[in-house]
């Protein structure tokens, strides 16, 4: 059976990671974008629900749910036939951002979220992890400066919630370094482009980081 690889990418808010990924996805031509949560149907619905302003009092397990929830439907349906076929997946966030956003920054616990997620991917992790690293400062003020971005309900956290998802980023980085790579994302967009190229070339042709 042909074997693709999955890479994905993650990132506080503001990072510039989907930016990043559709030059990507133009340089390797034949590489499929997705996202979560979302990416297929029944995901994105989810999505609309997790990321409606309105949902404020949605409770931090529900979310945690919703996310893995999505995540299994999009494994499924669409992840895993790709890698079957042998296609490059560049993925807009995986399980890390469950780990950081929910584990960390809500107080679940990072091994808390991720049995829940081990039920929904059933070990299956990335080949690969690209982490855009950036002050939570800078990122809320790109956003905000971005009039064509989707703001969501995840942008509308106060700014000691966007340092706690940074610092359970930084946690997941001291726990998987064999998986996952950081890049300054405060650097231009042109060498966070040419160093993010320059890992996956590394990965796709070696196999190594």
């Amino acid at each position: 059976m042909t074997t693709g690889y999955f890479i994905t990418f993650e990132g506080p808010e503001g990072a510039g990671k989907t930016t990043i990924i559709n030059m990507v996805a133009e340089y390797f031509e034949e590489a499929l974008i997705t996202r979560e949560p979302g990416g297929i149907d029944i995901a994105e619905q989810i999505r609309n629900v997790i990321l409606d302003k309105g949902n404020t009092s949605m409770d931090a397990r529900t979310e945690a749910l919703l996310y893995a929830a999505a995540r299994r439907q999009h494994l499924v349906e669409k992840v895993k036939p790709a890698l079957e076929e042998g296609k490059i997946i560049l993925c807009d966030r995986f399980v890390d951002s469950s780990l950081a956003y929910q584990g960390h920054a809500r107080g679940l616990g990072i091994d808390e979220v991720f049995t829940i997620n081990q039920f929904a991917i059933e070990q299956m992790m990335p080949d690969l992890t690209i982490y855009f690293d950036i002050e939570p400062e800078l990122g809320l003020k790109r956003i905000n400066s971005n009039k064509g971005r989707e703001i969501n309900r995840l942008d509308l956290e106060d700014l000691e919630f966007h340092s706690k998802v940074r610092e359970g980023y930084k946690i997941l980085l001291d726990r998987f370094p064999n998986r996952m790579v950081e890049i300054d994302a405060s650097e231009s967009l042109e060498m966070v482009y040419k160093k993010t190229i320059k890992i996956l070339e590394r990965k796709l042709t070696k196999g190594s980081l």
